[in-house]
This record gives structure tokens, sequence and C-alpha cells, in this order.
């Protein structure tokens, strides 16, 4: 692990800029192919005429209809993308396991995006479309984890700078979600399908060649007898590992205020937000490029506000500025609630106005949680299973994506007050199971020795 105190890169080491630039393009890959998944499928692939030159898309149908029974291509579509989705965070477990026990992370991360690349490729055939699906799927698996640990392996225990490199990391995944629908998802829908996930693969291969080229400069890895050298598991280890599966689930629940935005928000918003102006509609899909534009905003402040703050008084650890990003980003939902009344007691829609606060408070909660307990899983897990522990981690997005589809289906159920009330209660159990963790467990979670940063307050 580099100790040393490297600030060629933004007051970081030089590694953490070759990472960064690499996961943007792995991103821009991902978001623009996902930008015109459910499109391509619902426009095209599924139709009469294209759907019948799939391979293996009748067994493969079989077996969702199953569980869900008959669907018609639209709503197959949705299930195909909501599985899809899931997956992406549930394949690093199996990427974090082949680099800790096998073949190291390098080798891992080269396989994964070559994969990536490969199956944005194929998206570009009718036939090959769920081999495609199954490369970017085992790709992500091998790439996203194993990348994100090595950000990890920049800094010794005891350095301040781990939780700001994770804002900085998540700042560019924060630029590729505004950029890649602009540039694939336009190339897909005005020039053809095959252009837009073409430029995908195009992104995964400029981002592992950022990634080749920048390897001298980060951390390297030790092999003994074709296994990741790492130490034995102790009592402490055990104890850690244990407490980060279990904290996936309140950060799950921190997460719903967030999530909903793709999903129930979207709904609510077109029958309670003012968006005609000046003679126009404006599309209520702009609400999801304004939280992408926020959210970026917002980690960078973030990332400011902590290195200002630092200059005065002692940094909070990790797991404290988790807690207080929870805290913020529930009261994200709660502007809705009260909009939600307003229009209720008036019969107008609220400004946008009421958007903006909301998604100012949930993208600064947001970019105090997120990166940040990546951060602390990232210094916590016991040495060779960073890669593992961070599949761990984001399981959270997993569980968060499921929770979300069914507190969403309540929303014709419940006023739209008491709907939105209903998340901010969700995530204030969850910030409040996390005060318990600092007060409680939190010796567990800092490190084996009192570092000057690191110490729980």
């Amino acid at each position: 692990m580099a100790k040393g105190r490297d600030t060629a890169f933004l007051g970081h080491p030089s590694g953490l800029g070759w990472l960064s630039g690499s996961e943007f393009w792995e991103r821009f890959s991902y978001y623009g192919m996902q930008a015109l998944l459910v499109l391509y499928m619902t426009h095209y692939l599924l139709l009469p005429g294209h759907v019948e030159k799939i391979w293996g898309f009748v067994p493969f149908r079989d077996f969702l209809q199953s569980f869900y029974g008959p669907q018609q291509p639209a709503a197959l579509a949705s299930i195909i993308f909501g599985l899809y989705a899931g997956l992406v965070y549930v394949t690093p477990l199996g990427g974090g396991l082949l680099a800790d026990r096998l073949t190291g992370r390098t080798v891992a991360v080269t396989v994964g995006a070559l994969l990536m690349a490969i199956g944005h490729f194929l998206m570009a055939f009718e036939a090959s479309f769920l081999l495609a699906l199954l490369c970017l799927l085992v790709g992500v698996g091998c790439f996203k984890g194993n990348i994100a640990a090595q950000v990890g392996d920049l800094y010794a225990e005891d350095d301040p700078r781990r939780a700001d490199a994770f804002q900085i990391y998540y700042l560019a995944i924060q630029v590729a979600v505004i950029v890649s629908p602009l540039v694939c998802g336009t190339l897909g829908e005005t020039v053809g399908w095959h252009w837009g996930f073409g430029a995908a693969g195009v992104g995964m291969l400029i981002g592992l060649a950022i990634y080749l080229v920048g390897r001298p400069s980060l951390p390297k890895e030790r092999l003994r007898g074709g296994e990741v050298e790492r130490p034995p598991l102790t009592g402490r280890d055990m104890r850690v590992i244990v407490l980060l599966c279990l904290l996936i689930f309140p950060l799950a629940l921190s997460l719903v205020g967030n999530m909903e935005i793709f999903n129930a928000y979207m709904i609510w918003a077109e029958k309670h937000y003012q968006m005609h102006y000046f003679g126009v509609n404006l599309p209520i899909t702009w609400l999801q490029s304004l939280d992408a534009v926020v959210s970026t905003a917002m980690i960078a402040a973030s990332v400011l506000f902590w290195r200002w703050y630092a200059t005065r008084w002692t940094e909070p650890d990790e797991i404290t500025k988790v807690t207080i990003g929870v805290g913020i980003g529930a009261l994200a939902p709660l502007t809705l609630a009260a909009a939600s009344a307003i229009v209720a007691a008036t019969g107008r829609p609220a400004s946008l106005g009421w958007a903006l606060a909301f998604h100012l408070l949930n993208d600064i909660g947001f970019s105090n949680v997120l990166p940040v307990a990546l951060a602390l899983y990232t210094r916590a897990a016991p040495k060779g299973l960073e890669g593992l522990m961070i599949a761990v981690y984001y399981l959270q997005l997993f569980l968060a994506n499921m929770l979300v589809g069914y507190v969403g289906s309540l929303y014709d159920t419940m006023t739209a007050v008491n709907f939105w009330l209903l998340h901010v209660a969700l995530m204030a159990v969850a910030g409040a199971v996390l005060l318990a963790v600092r007060r409680f467990a939190g010796d567990v979670l800092a490190p084996p020795y009192d570092g000057p940063q690191t110490a729980v307050a």
C-alpha cells in the first residue's frame, strides 16, 4: 500500500487521477448503454420481426413469464431492465472473490473492461442481445469493485484524504452520468441504435487504455503461489466483516429518497410541479438531468467544505460523515411532503423552487453517504479482502432498488403527503441505526491504532 504523501493530483496521489479517469469512461459506457436499453427494446428489438432473431430468447422469456406471467413488449422490457440493473450490483461479489483469491485486481479490472467493451459492441446485433447482457454483467462484476479497491490502496490507514479521494472519484462518475446520455442517447435515437451502443464500447476501451497507462502509478500487488498475498484473519477482522455486512441494511434504507428519483418521483412530479413556462411544456425527464448537475456540484462543494473544515477542526470519521449525510438527505422528501400539502390546499401546481430545494438537500446528503461509505469499506476491510468487501458494499444499491420498487408501488394507495413522509421515516430509522453504530461499535470500524484524523469522536 502506498504510504507516502503524494499530492500530484489535486492534493492526492497521481494514481487517483488515472483511476478516476478510467472510472469516468466505464460509467460513460454503462449509463450511455442504460439510457438506450429500454427504448431499444420497446421501439425495436422486442417487436415482431426482430425478437425472433435473438439467440435463446424464447426460453429466457418463458423463464421470466413463469414469475411475472405473460407480458407485452413494454412490460417485458421493463422487467429485463430491472433484472439487469439489479444484477449489476450483485456480480461484483464474484469479481471481488476472483481478484482477492486468484488473479489480483489488475487482471480482474482488465478482463472486466474487455468483457464490457465486447458486450457493448454485441448490443449492435439483434441475435447477440442476451450474450451482450451477460458479458456486461460479468464485466461490471470484475471491474467495478476492484477498481474502487485500488483507490483505497493509494492511502495509508491513517491518511485523512481517503474520504476526500472517494468524493473526487464519485465526481468523475457524476460527470459521466451527465455526459453519456447526451452522447450515446443522442446517437442511438437520431442516427441508429448501433451507433449509440458502439460509442459506449469505444468509451470502455478508452477507459481501459487510461487504466493500463496509469498502472505504474498504482500500488503493486503481492502474489504468492498464484494467490493474492493476505495475512490471516484475526478475531477483530471477523468482527469488522460482520459489521460491514450488517451496515448494508441501514445504508440501503438511507437511499430510498435518492433512488425514488427514478421511480415514483417522476409520476408525482408530473402532477405536482409547474412545468409550463413561456408557452412550452418542459420534459419531466429534465428533472433527472437537474439532479445529476446538482449532485455533481454538491460533491465538489462537499470536498471543498471538508478540506476547509480540516484546517480548523478535527475532521469527522467516515461513519460520522455518513450519519450527517443521511440526516440532511432525510430533509429532501420532507420538502416534497410540504409541496404536496400546498398543492392539495391551493389546487395550484408547485413551483420548481421546491424541486431545487429537494435536489439540493438530497444531493448534499448523497455526497456524504455513498462516496464516504465506500471510503470506510476500503479502509476498514481486512487486508486482502478489500475487493470482496467493496462488492458487499454495492449490495446496498441492489437492496435499495428492491426496496424502492416496493415503496413506489404504494404511491397509488397513499396520499402524496404520507407517501413522502414514509420516506422521511425510513431514512430517519437509517440515521438512528448509524448513530447507534457510531456510538456503540465505532471502535470496531476504527483502525487498530489511534490515527490523528480517524479516531472515533
